[in-house]
């Protein structure tokens, strides 16, 4: 094996150290690309998981005890305020509803024999011929009979309103949900299930939720949550097949409770159902087309996440300081809206910054 000569071996040397000072020297000299932030308006296409619910999804329960002797409706029929929907058997209610009218009528005839007693009672003890006491007793017989007939006509109302009941009615207009009892089933009002729900489908309530930092901003935007719900634009439903409903929608309330668990805040807008197309309990998306003006937009590039939240490098003073951001992302994906952690004149690095440390010298471009 050869040996190198002393002065090969200071020659390496020499070429090895020079080497690694261009190194260093190109490490020490890589320059990074920067944006300066500035406002502008961007139109952005939000989208919000949806829940579908009618107007009114009333659950009908009988109000007195029987048998069904009658379901008058189908599953998913529509119909009209005061239309039967089951007939509950009806002879025990007839029978009570007749004896309450005999009591009614046997009341009377007590009043008006006890009325004559005590006026034959009062001119006698006008005429001196029997005493106080036997007058009075006849008042007071008088009163209970009156009191009895006042018991006998609410028995009756009792009887009538219990009659009545036997024809469940439908309280609204709409649509007929799952009836799971038939002709023949015992029922009560302490039933666990009602017999069947009937669901104003006229106009559909769509629900969804926005967090509370978007819930700010409308208020900042315009002033006051009256004026919120006035300036905001009509908005669209994707149902879950991925179509769209052929009609608008409009925001018509935004909860004023926060819910502490998720950080949202519930909304609800309302379209009309035209054809019966929505149903009650199906799911969708809520598409809202907003204008936002006067904003910070900056590439996703110029970011990076830690621990799950956003960061960037500002570039202060030759160094890299990092800024926990509060962001949305844009349609494209490739873009965040800034609401916090840039102002207008910031200059921020747009690319590679998972190569630079907090408190790194930087050199521009």
């Amino acid at each position: 094996m050869k040996r190198l000569s002393v002065s090969a071996a200071v020659s390496l040397c020499c070429l090895l150290f020079i080497s690694c000072n261009q190194s260093s020297q190109h490490m020490q000299e890589t320059r990074f690309a920067s944006i300066k932030v500035s406002t502008s308006e961007i139109n952005v296409t939000e989208k919000y998981p949806a829940s579908i619910e009618g107007r009114q999804d009333i659950a009908i329960f009988p109000q007195v005890s029987g048998t069904i002797s009658k379901v008058c409706v189908k599953e998913g029929q529509k119909v009209r305020k005061g239309q039967s929907l089951f007939i509950i058997d009806q002879v025990p209610f007839k029978a009570a509803l007749q004896m309450a009218q005999a009591n009614v009528e046997a009341a009377q005839a007590g009043v008006a024999t006890a009325q004559l007693v005590y006026d034959s009672r009062v001119k006698l003890f006008d005429e001196k011929v029997i005493s106080e006491f036997d007058m009075l007793t006849s008042k007071n017989q008088l009163l209970t009979a009156k009191a009895g007939l006042a018991q006998a006509e609410a028995q009756l109302v009792n009887a009538e309103n219990n009659m009545t009941y036997t024809q469940v009615l439908s309280p609204v207009d709409g649509v007929v949900g799952t009836i799971p009892f038939r002709a023949g089933a015992l029922v009560s009002p302490a039933i666990p299930q009602p017999l069947t729900t009937v669901s104003d489908n006229s106009q559909m309530y769509v629900y969804y939720s926005i967090s509370e930092i978007q819930l700010l901003g409308l208020t900042a935007q315009h002033g006051s949550m009256d004026e919120v719900l006035a300036n905001l634009p009509p908005v669209t439903l994707e149902l879950a097949d991925g179509s769209i409903y052929g009609e608008k929608g409009k925001i018509e309330t935004i909860s004023g409770v926060i819910d502490p668990r998720t950080g949202s805040v519930s909304v609800r807008a309302v379209f009309p159902n035209v054809g019966g197309i929505l149903h009650s309990g199906a799911s969708g998306r809520i598409i809202l087309d907003r204008k936002h003006e006067d904003v910070i937009i900056i590439p996703c590039s110029a970011t990076f996440e830690l621990q799950d939240l956003v960061f960037a490098y500002k570039y202060i003073n030759g160094k890299a300081v990092s800024s926990r951001l509060s962001v949305a992302l844009t349609d494209d994906g490739r873009n965040y809206i800034v609401n916090s952690g840039l102002e207008e004149g910031d200059i921020i690095i747009s690319e590679g910054v998972g190569l630079i440390r907090d408190g790194q010298d930087i050199t521009l471009k």
